[in-house]
């Protein structure tokens, strides 16, 4: 599937819509997008995010990729966000979008990375 220019963007829209201290799964990101993979999202946020708070985007083990974890997991504890050693607590941080945001209502996506 070719990613468009308004999934792009749409999933631009939702990243800058976390607010601080909070976090969410690149698979929350496809559902609120109407995309079938979080993988994509992954894509997206790997090649036009620098603009963005791409720290608040995380696996859905809680656990940020090795070659970012320590800025990563930095930025999040000045913002607040609860961790526990290597892990973001996603139960006490993980924000929600609200029903209906999306193509899929804002569920996490099918395959939440």
């Amino acid at each position: 599937m070719v990613t468009t220019d308004e999934q792009i963007e749409r999933v631009r829209e939702l990243v800058a819509s976390v607010p601080a201290g909070r976090v969410v799964t690149y698979g929350d990101i496809a559902g609120a997008a109407g995309l079938s993979s979080a993988r994509t999202v992954g894509w997206i946020m790997r090649t036009d995010s620098a603009d963005l708070p791409w720290h608040r985007v995380v696996p859905a083990s809680g656990r940020p990729a090795a070659h970012l974890a320590r800025r990563q997991l930095a930025r999040l504890e000045l913002e607040g966000v609860p961790i526990s050693g290597d892990r973001i607590d996603l139960a006490r941080a993980r924000h929600r979008f609200p029903p209906g945001s999306g193509e899929h209502g804002g569920e996490p996506g099918a395959d939440d990375e």
